[in-house]
Order: C-alpha cells, then structure tokens, then sequence
C-alpha cells in the first residue's frame, strides 16, 4: 500500500496547523507570573457631533521584533455589525501605554451602550512567510459611547 496520497494532506494539515499557531493570541509572562502583554479598554466612549467615535484604553507588550498596532473595533448590542475604530502604533517596551483611536463609522450612531474590542498585534516574518499577525493581547469591554 503507498502512503504517497496522504503525503500532501500530511503537508498541508501541518500547515494550517502552523499557521492557527502563529495567529493564536500569545500573552507574555513575566518572571513574578503576571501577564505582560495586555490591552485595555476605557467603559466611556466618545461620541462627537459629526459622528466621529473615540476609543480609548491602556496596553502594555513586550518581545515585539516588528510593528505593533493598537487596533479597535465597536459593536452595538443590538447589532452583529463591527465599525473598526483607527489603529495606533505601540511600543512595546514592556511599559503601560494609553492607546486613543478616532474613527467615523459608516453609519451614524446614538449615545448608548456598546461593545469595544481592542487588539495589541505584530506583524513579524515567521519562518520565511511574510508579515504573519502575532496577537499579543485582545480585551473586550462594553463601553457607554458619550456625546462630547
């Protein structure tokens, strides 16, 4: 019996599990055992008169060889549609940073309840394939967007 047929599906069983690896969130610890990398979210969002949203929060990451991003998502509980909110650089130099992000969603929204989702995430070369995502930390938090 020839094992040839199974040989690429070997191949490329291992390659998606290679690939669900790389872009699984990793949370550094450091020496005492607390978590290094982290990313919060501030519970008031603000919401201007123009409809431009801002989303706000702290991070912190650490062993990062590429550029990092804060990036962020919000969501209203009502509703299964996400509006990405900007992105900001991060260093990730194992200190506590604020992260702000302005963005004006598609749609116009209201004062209310919502759901933001913030993001810490390299793009490094791993293994020769080129700009994989590295996650470093992803936080949710239901926020009250505030007209400002």
């Amino acid at each position: 019996m020839s094992l040839t047929p199974v040989r690429p599906l070997l191949g490329a069983l291992g390659l998606a599990a290679a690939a669900l690896l790389l872009s699984a969130p990793h949370a550094a610890t450091a020496a005492d055992g607390t978590d290094t990398d982290t990313v919060t979210v501030d519970p008031t969002a603000r919401l201007a008169a123009d409809g431009t949203v801002t989303l706000s929060g702290t991070y912190r990451c650490t062993g990062a060889d590429g550029p990092v991003f804060v990036s962020s998502a919000l969501s209203r509980n009502d509703s299964p549609t996400r509006y990405g909110i900007g992105g900001t650089r991060a260093v990730c130099d194992g200190a506590r940073h604020t992260w702000s992000n302005t963005g004006t969603p598609a749609d116009a929204l209201d004062p209310g309840a919502a759901r933001v989702e913030a993001t810490v995430m390299e793009l490094t070369t791993q293994g020769g394939l080129p700009l994989m995502p590295r996650f470093h930390a992803v936080g949710q938090q239901d926020v009250t967007l505030t007209r400002v």
